[in-house]
Protein backbone atom coordinates (compact mmCIF):
# COMPACT_ATOMS: atom_id res chain seq x y z
CA UNK A 1 0.00 0.00 0.00
CA UNK A 2 0.96 3.08 -0.78
CA UNK A 3 2.06 5.82 2.17
CA UNK A 4 0.46 8.52 0.83
CA UNK A 5 -3.30 6.79 0.66
CA UNK A 6 -5.33 8.46 3.39
CA UNK A 7 -7.31 6.13 6.07
CA UNK A 8 -10.60 5.96 7.23
CA UNK A 9 -10.20 5.71 10.98
CA UNK A 10 -12.49 4.91 13.86
CA UNK A 11 -10.80 5.94 17.45
CA UNK A 12 -12.86 3.75 20.40
CA UNK A 13 -12.79 4.55 23.98
CA UNK A 14 -14.97 4.82 27.13
CA UNK A 15 -13.20 8.58 27.77
CA UNK A 16 -13.78 11.34 25.42
CA UNK A 17 -15.18 14.49 25.43
CA UNK A 18 -17.34 15.90 27.43
CA UNK A 19 -15.17 14.06 30.29
CA UNK A 20 -11.59 15.51 30.85
CA UNK A 21 -8.26 13.59 31.01
CA UNK A 22 -5.23 12.59 29.62
CA UNK A 23 -6.62 9.92 27.33
CA UNK A 24 -9.76 11.99 26.17
CA UNK A 25 -7.26 14.97 25.20
CA UNK A 26 -4.96 12.37 23.16
CA UNK A 27 -7.74 11.50 21.38
CA UNK A 28 -9.19 14.76 20.41
CA UNK A 29 -5.69 16.21 19.63
CA UNK A 30 -4.77 13.27 17.61
CA UNK A 31 -7.97 12.79 15.82
CA UNK A 32 -7.83 16.62 14.81
CA UNK A 33 -4.06 16.11 13.56
CA UNK A 34 -5.18 13.54 11.62
CA UNK A 35 -8.08 15.54 9.43
CA UNK A 36 -5.89 17.95 8.88
CA UNK A 37 -3.20 15.32 7.21
CA UNK A 38 -6.14 14.40 5.14
CA UNK A 39 -7.50 11.08 6.52
CA UNK A 40 -11.17 10.74 7.50
CA UNK A 41 -11.70 10.14 11.72
CA UNK A 42 -14.70 9.04 13.79
CA UNK A 43 -14.75 8.90 17.24
CA UNK A 44 -16.80 6.29 18.97
CA UNK A 45 -17.88 6.58 23.00
CA UNK A 46 -20.47 6.50 25.30
CA UNK A 47 -23.40 8.28 25.92
CA UNK A 48 -22.83 11.01 28.54
CA UNK A 49 -25.75 12.24 30.43
CA UNK A 50 -27.94 13.51 27.42
CA UNK A 51 -25.34 13.88 25.23
CA UNK A 52 -26.03 10.89 22.61
CA UNK A 53 -26.35 10.30 19.06
CA UNK A 54 -24.18 11.85 16.59
CA UNK A 55 -22.20 15.24 17.54
CA UNK A 56 -19.75 17.26 15.22
CA UNK A 57 -17.00 19.21 17.05
CA UNK A 58 -14.28 21.21 15.35
CA UNK A 59 -12.98 20.79 12.02
CA UNK A 60 -15.58 18.29 11.64
CA UNK A 61 -15.03 15.20 13.61
CA UNK A 62 -17.82 13.12 13.95
CA UNK A 63 -18.58 11.39 17.08
CA UNK A 64 -20.96 8.54 17.88
CA UNK A 65 -22.13 8.66 21.65
CA UNK A 66 -23.81 5.08 21.85
CA UNK A 67 -26.40 4.80 23.85
CA UNK A 68 -24.49 2.72 26.35
CA UNK A 69 -24.41 4.29 30.04
CA UNK A 70 -21.09 4.21 32.36
CA UNK A 71 -21.19 2.22 35.45
CA UNK A 72 -18.19 2.50 37.01
CA UNK A 73 -15.23 5.08 36.47
CA UNK A 74 -16.67 5.98 33.07
CA UNK A 75 -16.78 2.39 31.89
CA UNK A 76 -20.05 0.66 30.38
CA UNK A 77 -20.95 -2.82 31.25
CA UNK A 78 -19.63 -5.47 29.58
CA UNK A 79 -21.84 -6.45 26.62
CA UNK A 80 -19.65 -8.61 24.46
CA UNK A 81 -21.92 -9.39 21.44
CA UNK A 82 -24.65 -6.41 22.19
CA UNK A 83 -22.34 -3.85 20.67
CA UNK A 84 -21.84 -5.85 17.17
CA UNK A 85 -24.40 -4.12 15.90
CA UNK A 86 -24.01 -0.89 16.64
CA UNK A 87 -20.48 -1.30 15.66
CA UNK A 88 -20.73 -2.92 12.51
CA UNK A 89 -23.47 -0.09 11.37
CA UNK A 90 -20.36 2.58 11.97
CA UNK A 91 -17.81 0.52 10.19
CA UNK A 92 -20.18 -0.12 7.09
CA UNK A 93 -21.34 3.34 7.13
CA UNK A 94 -18.05 5.01 7.08
CA UNK A 95 -16.38 2.89 5.05
CA UNK A 96 -14.11 2.26 7.85
CA UNK A 97 -9.99 0.89 6.96
CA UNK A 98 -9.00 0.61 10.73
CA UNK A 99 -9.88 0.39 14.21
CA UNK A 100 -7.82 2.86 16.71
CA UNK A 101 -8.59 1.51 20.61
CA UNK A 102 -7.21 3.55 23.52
CA UNK A 103 -6.95 2.73 27.29
CA UNK A 104 -6.59 -0.97 28.67
CA UNK A 105 -9.56 -0.33 30.93
CA UNK A 106 -11.53 0.53 28.72
CA UNK A 107 -14.39 -1.76 27.71
CA UNK A 108 -15.67 -0.76 24.84
CA UNK A 109 -12.33 -0.42 23.61
CA UNK A 110 -11.60 -4.27 24.25
CA UNK A 111 -15.16 -5.23 22.50
CA UNK A 112 -14.39 -3.29 19.69
CA UNK A 113 -11.13 -4.55 19.04
CA UNK A 114 -12.62 -7.90 19.13
CA UNK A 115 -15.99 -7.14 16.78
CA UNK A 116 -13.08 -5.76 14.01
CA UNK A 117 -11.08 -8.39 14.08
CA UNK A 118 -13.88 -10.44 13.63
CA UNK A 119 -14.78 -8.96 10.57
CA UNK A 120 -11.31 -8.12 9.51
CA UNK A 121 -10.55 -4.97 10.01
CA UNK A 122 -7.21 -3.98 11.06
CA UNK A 123 -6.66 -3.00 14.96
CA UNK A 124 -4.21 -0.41 16.54
CA UNK A 125 -3.95 -0.29 20.11
CA UNK A 126 -2.79 2.40 22.80
CA UNK A 127 -2.30 1.73 25.94
CA UNK A 128 -2.08 4.83 28.67
CA UNK A 129 -1.46 3.42 32.12
CA UNK A 130 0.79 1.25 34.03
CA UNK A 131 -0.55 -1.55 35.98
CA UNK A 132 1.16 -4.07 38.24
CA UNK A 133 1.49 -7.44 38.35
CA UNK A 134 0.54 -9.18 42.22
CA UNK A 135 -2.86 -7.45 43.23
CA UNK A 136 -6.38 -9.47 41.97
CA UNK A 137 -7.45 -6.28 39.81
CA UNK A 138 -4.28 -6.37 37.74
CA UNK A 139 -4.06 -10.18 37.44
CA UNK A 140 -7.78 -10.12 35.74
CA UNK A 141 -6.86 -7.33 34.15
CA UNK A 142 -3.90 -8.84 32.54
CA UNK A 143 -5.69 -11.67 31.46
CA UNK A 144 -8.13 -9.55 29.66
CA UNK A 145 -5.26 -8.27 28.31
CA UNK A 146 -4.08 -11.02 27.08
CA UNK A 147 -6.82 -12.20 25.84
CA UNK A 148 -8.03 -9.05 23.51
CA UNK A 149 -4.42 -8.29 22.26
CA UNK A 150 -3.72 -11.63 21.38
CA UNK A 151 -4.94 -10.62 17.51
CA UNK A 152 -4.37 -7.10 17.47
CA UNK A 153 -2.27 -5.72 14.37
CA UNK A 154 0.25 -3.28 16.10
CA UNK A 155 -0.17 -1.60 19.38
CA UNK A 156 1.35 1.91 20.53
CA UNK A 157 2.79 2.85 23.94
CA UNK A 158 3.27 6.54 25.28
CA UNK A 159 6.39 5.93 27.08
CA UNK A 160 9.05 2.90 26.99
CA UNK A 161 8.54 2.03 30.22
CA UNK A 162 4.59 1.44 29.53
CA UNK A 163 6.13 -0.40 26.74
CA UNK A 164 8.25 -2.88 28.57
CA UNK A 165 5.30 -2.64 30.91
CA UNK A 166 2.61 -3.80 28.46
CA UNK A 167 4.63 -6.58 26.58
CA UNK A 168 5.20 -7.98 30.01
CA UNK A 169 1.40 -7.76 31.00
CA UNK A 170 0.22 -8.91 27.22
CA UNK A 171 2.70 -11.05 26.04
CA UNK A 172 2.61 -8.95 22.58
CA UNK A 173 6.32 -9.38 20.72
CA UNK A 174 8.18 -5.90 21.46
CA UNK A 175 8.49 -5.43 17.53
CA UNK A 176 4.83 -4.80 17.19
CA UNK A 177 4.46 -2.47 20.06
CA UNK A 178 5.72 1.64 18.95
CA UNK A 179 6.68 4.25 21.98
CA UNK A 180 4.79 7.97 20.30
CA UNK A 181 4.88 10.30 23.50
CA UNK A 182 1.75 12.55 24.18
CA UNK A 183 1.99 15.71 23.08
CA UNK A 184 1.02 19.43 24.14
CA UNK A 185 -1.01 22.41 22.65
CA UNK A 186 2.00 25.17 23.22
CA UNK A 187 -0.60 27.52 21.60
CA UNK A 188 -2.79 27.29 24.36
CA UNK A 189 -0.67 27.02 27.25
CA UNK A 190 1.78 29.88 27.16
CA UNK A 191 3.79 31.54 29.84
CA UNK A 192 2.41 34.67 31.58
CA UNK A 193 3.32 38.13 30.01
CA UNK A 194 5.57 39.78 32.16
CA UNK A 195 7.88 37.62 34.44
CA UNK A 196 6.76 36.40 38.38
CA UNK A 197 8.72 38.17 41.31
CA UNK A 198 9.98 35.64 43.69
CA UNK A 199 9.50 37.47 47.16
CA UNK A 200 6.41 34.71 47.42
CA UNK A 201 6.95 31.53 45.72
CA UNK A 202 4.10 29.94 44.55
CA UNK A 203 3.94 25.92 44.43
CA UNK A 204 1.04 24.50 41.90
CA UNK A 205 -0.62 21.41 42.54
CA UNK A 206 -3.38 20.19 39.67
CA UNK A 207 -4.60 17.22 40.56
CA UNK A 208 -6.65 14.39 40.86
CA UNK A 209 -6.73 14.09 44.53
CA UNK A 210 -6.69 10.32 44.89
CA UNK A 211 -4.28 7.63 46.10
CA UNK A 212 -2.57 6.94 42.74
CA UNK A 213 -1.74 10.57 42.50
CA UNK A 214 0.00 10.61 45.38
CA UNK A 215 -2.50 13.15 47.48
CA UNK A 216 -1.34 11.35 50.83
CA UNK A 217 2.33 12.55 49.95
CA UNK A 218 1.51 16.17 49.46
CA UNK A 219 -0.31 15.84 52.99
CA UNK A 220 2.63 15.38 54.53
CA UNK A 221 5.19 17.66 52.05
CA UNK A 222 2.69 20.70 52.08
CA UNK A 223 3.49 21.75 56.49
CA UNK A 224 7.06 20.93 56.10
CA UNK A 225 8.26 22.89 53.01
CA UNK A 226 5.89 25.79 54.65
CA UNK A 227 7.69 25.75 57.60
CA UNK A 228 11.10 25.46 56.22
CA UNK A 229 9.77 28.62 53.77
CA UNK A 230 7.90 31.35 55.33
CA UNK A 231 7.40 33.02 51.87
CA UNK A 232 6.12 29.84 50.18
CA UNK A 233 2.20 28.99 49.02
CA UNK A 234 0.64 26.47 47.85
CA UNK A 235 -2.14 26.35 45.33
CA UNK A 236 -4.15 22.84 44.96
CA UNK A 237 -6.66 21.95 42.41
CA UNK A 238 -8.33 18.92 41.70
CA UNK A 239 -10.82 17.28 43.87
CA UNK A 240 -11.64 13.62 44.96
CA UNK A 241 -11.53 11.54 48.13
CA UNK A 242 -8.45 12.16 49.56
CA UNK A 243 -8.94 16.07 49.61
CA UNK A 244 -10.70 15.79 53.41
CA UNK A 245 -7.51 14.80 54.13
CA UNK A 246 -5.89 17.89 53.07
CA UNK A 247 -8.49 20.18 54.17
CA UNK A 248 -7.90 18.44 57.54
CA UNK A 249 -3.94 19.26 56.81
CA UNK A 250 -4.89 22.64 56.34
CA UNK A 251 -7.25 23.43 60.02
CA UNK A 252 -4.27 20.72 61.52
CA UNK A 253 -1.12 22.83 60.96
CA UNK A 254 -3.13 26.19 60.39
CA UNK A 255 -2.17 27.05 56.88
CA UNK A 256 -5.66 28.78 55.33
CA UNK A 257 -3.39 31.98 54.34
CA UNK A 258 -0.69 29.28 52.74
CA UNK A 259 -2.73 26.51 51.21
CA UNK A 260 -6.14 27.72 48.85
CA UNK A 261 -7.61 24.78 48.12
CA UNK A 262 -9.49 25.53 44.60
CA UNK A 263 -11.17 22.34 44.17
CA UNK A 264 -12.29 20.82 40.34
CA UNK A 265 -10.51 22.78 37.92
CA UNK A 266 -11.71 23.17 34.48
CA UNK A 267 -9.16 22.23 31.39
CA UNK A 268 -10.09 25.70 29.93
CA UNK A 269 -8.94 27.39 33.02
CA UNK A 270 -5.92 25.34 33.41
CA UNK A 271 -3.66 27.49 32.27
CA UNK A 272 -4.42 30.26 34.29
CA UNK A 273 -3.74 28.42 37.21
CA UNK A 274 -0.34 27.44 36.06
CA UNK A 275 0.90 30.82 34.86
CA UNK A 276 0.62 32.10 38.56
CA UNK A 277 3.32 29.69 40.52
CA UNK A 278 6.64 29.14 40.18
CA UNK A 279 6.57 25.72 40.76
CA UNK A 280 4.52 22.84 39.40
CA UNK A 281 4.53 19.84 41.58
CA UNK A 282 3.47 16.18 41.05
CA UNK A 283 3.44 13.75 43.29
CA UNK A 284 2.06 10.71 41.63
CA UNK A 285 3.00 7.38 42.67
CA UNK A 286 2.40 5.73 38.86
CA UNK A 287 2.75 7.58 35.64
CA UNK A 288 2.54 6.21 31.83
CA UNK A 289 3.63 9.59 30.69
CA UNK A 290 2.02 12.29 32.74
CA UNK A 291 1.01 15.60 29.94
CA UNK A 292 0.24 18.16 33.25
CA UNK A 293 3.72 18.29 33.14
CA UNK A 294 3.91 18.88 29.73
CA UNK A 295 1.36 21.63 30.30
CA UNK A 296 3.41 23.21 33.62
CA UNK A 297 6.52 23.19 31.43
CA UNK A 298 5.25 25.00 28.29
CA UNK A 299 3.84 27.61 30.97
CA UNK A 300 7.28 28.27 32.19
CA UNK A 301 7.06 26.44 35.14
CA UNK A 302 10.02 23.88 36.71
CA UNK A 303 8.86 21.01 37.76
CA UNK A 304 9.26 18.96 40.52
CA UNK A 305 8.07 15.65 40.17
CA UNK A 306 8.39 11.86 41.67
CA UNK A 307 10.62 9.52 39.74
CA UNK A 308 8.06 7.18 38.54
CA UNK A 309 6.96 5.37 35.47
CA UNK A 310 7.64 6.95 32.42
CA UNK A 311 8.06 10.05 34.36
CA UNK A 312 11.75 10.68 33.46
CA UNK A 313 11.55 10.59 30.01
CA UNK A 314 9.57 13.58 30.11
CA UNK A 315 11.41 16.30 30.12
CA UNK A 316 15.35 17.17 29.81
CA UNK A 317 17.42 17.25 33.32
CA UNK A 318 17.48 20.77 33.36
CA UNK A 319 13.46 21.46 33.17
CA UNK A 320 12.48 18.91 36.23
CA UNK A 321 13.53 17.75 39.55
CA UNK A 322 12.73 13.87 40.29
CA UNK A 323 12.63 13.22 43.40
CA UNK A 324 11.74 9.33 45.36
CA UNK A 325 8.40 8.97 46.31
CA UNK A 326 9.39 9.39 50.04
CA UNK A 327 8.17 12.87 52.10
CA UNK A 328 11.94 13.49 52.95
CA UNK A 329 13.08 13.03 49.15
CA UNK A 330 10.38 15.44 48.29
CA UNK A 331 10.95 18.02 50.75
CA UNK A 332 14.74 17.95 49.13
CA UNK A 333 13.98 18.04 45.68
CA UNK A 334 11.50 21.44 46.54
CA UNK A 335 14.23 22.73 48.68
CA UNK A 336 16.62 22.25 45.09
CA UNK A 337 14.18 23.57 42.63
CA UNK A 338 13.65 27.05 45.22
CA UNK A 339 17.26 27.51 44.43
CA UNK A 340 16.94 27.09 40.82
CA UNK A 341 14.33 29.33 40.00
CA UNK A 342 16.38 32.39 39.26
CA UNK A 343 18.00 30.53 36.15
CA UNK A 344 14.57 29.51 34.88
CA UNK A 345 13.54 31.87 31.76
CA UNK A 346 9.73 31.31 30.73
CA UNK A 347 9.77 32.00 27.81
CA UNK A 348 12.83 29.96 27.10
CA UNK A 349 11.31 27.36 28.73
CA UNK A 350 8.16 27.44 26.48
CA UNK A 351 10.30 28.18 23.13
CA UNK A 352 12.15 24.61 23.88
CA UNK A 353 8.49 22.67 24.63
CA UNK A 354 7.36 24.09 21.14
CA UNK A 355 10.51 22.43 20.28
CA UNK A 356 10.27 19.21 21.68
CA UNK A 357 6.24 17.98 21.48
CA UNK A 358 4.21 19.00 18.76
CA UNK A 359 0.77 16.81 18.55
CA UNK A 360 1.20 17.21 14.79
CA UNK A 361 4.38 14.94 14.88
CA UNK A 362 2.47 12.44 17.17
CA UNK A 363 0.33 12.26 14.50
CA UNK A 364 2.71 11.89 11.68
CA UNK A 365 4.34 8.84 13.71
CA UNK A 366 0.93 7.06 14.34
CA UNK A 367 0.01 7.67 10.65
CA UNK A 368 3.49 5.23 9.96
CA UNK A 369 2.04 2.79 12.39
CA UNK A 370 -1.38 2.79 10.64
CA UNK A 371 0.73 2.32 6.85
CA UNK A 372 2.54 -0.82 8.62
CA UNK A 373 -0.99 -2.31 10.27
CA UNK A 374 -2.54 -2.14 6.80
CA UNK A 375 0.41 -3.35 5.41
CA UNK A 376 0.30 -6.91 7.68
CA UNK A 377 -1.31 -10.03 6.36
CA UNK A 378 -4.23 -11.19 7.37
CA UNK A 379 -3.77 -13.94 9.40
CA UNK A 380 -5.77 -17.80 9.49
CA UNK A 381 -9.22 -18.09 11.10
CA UNK A 382 -6.73 -21.37 12.64
CA UNK A 383 -4.04 -19.38 13.71
CA UNK A 384 -5.95 -16.51 15.40
CA UNK A 385 -8.49 -18.82 17.51
CA UNK A 386 -5.14 -20.90 18.12
CA UNK A 387 -3.79 -17.50 20.05
CA UNK A 388 -6.99 -16.91 21.33
CA UNK A 389 -6.76 -20.40 22.96
CA UNK A 390 -3.20 -19.88 24.39
CA UNK A 391 -5.03 -16.47 26.40
CA UNK A 392 -7.63 -18.21 27.91
CA UNK A 393 -5.32 -20.44 29.91
CA UNK A 394 -4.95 -19.83 33.29
CA UNK A 395 -1.51 -21.53 33.18
CA UNK A 396 1.01 -22.36 30.62
CA UNK A 397 3.51 -25.64 30.43
CA UNK A 398 6.92 -24.82 29.06
CA UNK A 399 9.20 -27.85 28.22
CA UNK A 400 12.77 -26.60 28.32
CA UNK A 401 15.80 -28.75 27.41
CA UNK A 402 18.60 -28.11 30.06
CA UNK A 403 22.34 -29.61 29.38
CA UNK A 404 23.38 -30.69 32.93
CA UNK A 405 27.71 -31.18 33.26
CA UNK A 406 28.68 -33.70 35.38
CA UNK A 407 32.05 -35.15 36.73
CA UNK A 408 31.53 -38.30 34.86
CA UNK A 409 28.77 -37.79 31.62
CA UNK A 410 27.06 -34.94 30.35
CA UNK A 411 23.30 -35.55 30.18
CA UNK A 412 20.79 -33.51 28.26
CA UNK A 413 17.77 -33.59 30.27
CA UNK A 414 13.91 -32.18 29.67
CA UNK A 415 12.50 -30.60 32.56
CA UNK A 416 9.11 -28.53 32.60
CA UNK A 417 8.71 -25.38 33.86
CA UNK A 418 5.18 -24.10 35.21
CA UNK A 419 3.86 -20.58 35.21
CA UNK A 420 0.44 -19.25 36.16
CA UNK A 421 1.20 -16.23 34.39
CA UNK A 422 3.14 -15.27 30.94
CA UNK A 423 5.87 -12.73 30.63
CA UNK A 424 8.46 -13.09 28.46
CA UNK A 425 11.95 -11.95 30.49
CA UNK A 426 15.28 -12.22 30.29
CA UNK A 427 17.24 -14.94 32.17
CA UNK A 428 20.05 -13.34 33.96
CA UNK A 429 21.71 -16.18 36.16
CA UNK A 430 24.56 -15.20 38.73
CA UNK A 431 25.59 -19.03 39.12
CA UNK A 432 27.97 -20.53 37.37
CA UNK A 433 26.42 -21.57 33.40
CA UNK A 434 28.57 -24.79 33.29
CA UNK A 435 25.95 -25.97 36.31
CA UNK A 436 22.46 -25.87 34.49
CA UNK A 437 22.62 -23.99 30.83
CA UNK A 438 19.32 -23.23 29.79
CA UNK A 439 19.06 -23.86 25.76
CA UNK A 440 15.87 -23.59 24.54
CA UNK A 441 12.29 -23.39 25.38
CA UNK A 442 8.95 -23.67 23.65
CA UNK A 443 6.01 -21.75 24.28
CA UNK A 444 2.63 -21.85 22.57
CA UNK A 445 2.18 -17.96 23.00
CA UNK A 446 6.24 -16.96 22.14
CA UNK A 447 7.25 -19.69 20.18
CA UNK A 448 10.92 -21.04 20.29
CA UNK A 449 12.96 -19.13 22.70
CA UNK A 450 16.92 -19.20 22.96
CA UNK A 451 17.17 -18.51 27.01
CA UNK A 452 20.96 -17.72 26.26
CA UNK A 453 20.06 -14.51 24.47
CA UNK A 454 17.44 -13.56 26.51
CA UNK A 455 13.60 -11.53 26.05
CA UNK A 456 12.83 -8.22 27.96
CA UNK A 457 13.00 -8.01 31.69
CA UNK A 458 15.32 -8.97 34.12
CA UNK A 459 14.62 -11.01 37.42
CA UNK A 460 17.94 -12.41 38.73
CA UNK A 461 18.01 -15.64 39.86
CA UNK A 462 20.67 -15.75 42.46
CA UNK A 463 21.00 -20.19 42.81
CA UNK A 464 20.65 -23.19 40.62
CA UNK A 465 17.38 -24.39 40.43
CA UNK A 466 17.09 -27.90 41.65
CA UNK A 467 14.93 -30.83 40.81
CA UNK A 468 11.84 -30.19 42.81
CA UNK A 469 12.63 -26.54 43.75
CA UNK A 470 10.47 -23.40 43.16
CA UNK A 471 12.07 -19.82 42.29
CA UNK A 472 10.03 -17.05 42.44
CA UNK A 473 11.41 -14.23 40.83
CA UNK A 474 10.58 -10.65 42.34
CA UNK A 475 8.11 -8.28 40.96
CA UNK A 476 6.59 -10.76 37.95
CA UNK A 477 4.74 -12.77 40.32
CA UNK A 478 5.75 -15.95 38.33
CA UNK A 479 6.89 -19.33 40.04
CA UNK A 480 9.16 -22.16 38.12
CA UNK A 481 8.42 -25.78 38.98
CA UNK A 482 11.30 -27.92 38.23
CA UNK A 483 10.26 -31.65 38.39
Amino acid sequence: MDDQTKHRILMVSDFFYPNFGGVENHIYYLSQCLLKLGHKVVVMTHAYGNRSGVRYMTGGLKVYYIPWRPFLMQNTLPTFYFTLPIMRTILVREKISLVHGHQAFSTLCHEAIMHARTMGYKVVFTDHSLYGFADVGSIHMNKVLQFTLADVTQAICVSHTSKENTVLRSGLPPGKVFVIPNAVDTAIFTPAPERLGTDEIVIIVISRLVYRKGADLLVEVIPEVCRLYPNVRFVVGGDGPKRVRLEQMREKHSLQDRVEMLGSVPHSQVRSVLITGHIFLNSSLTEAFCIAILEAASCGLLTVSTRVGGVPEVLPDDMIVLAEPDPGDMVQAIKKAISLLPMIDPQVMHVRMKNLYSWHDVAKRTEIVYNRALRCSNQNLLDRLSRRMDACHVSRTFRMTAHHHSNSEDKTTERTWLSPHIYPFHWRSAWAPQDLVPRTSTSPLLGRLDWMDGLLTRPTVTQPPRPGTSVVVPGLGSCFAWS
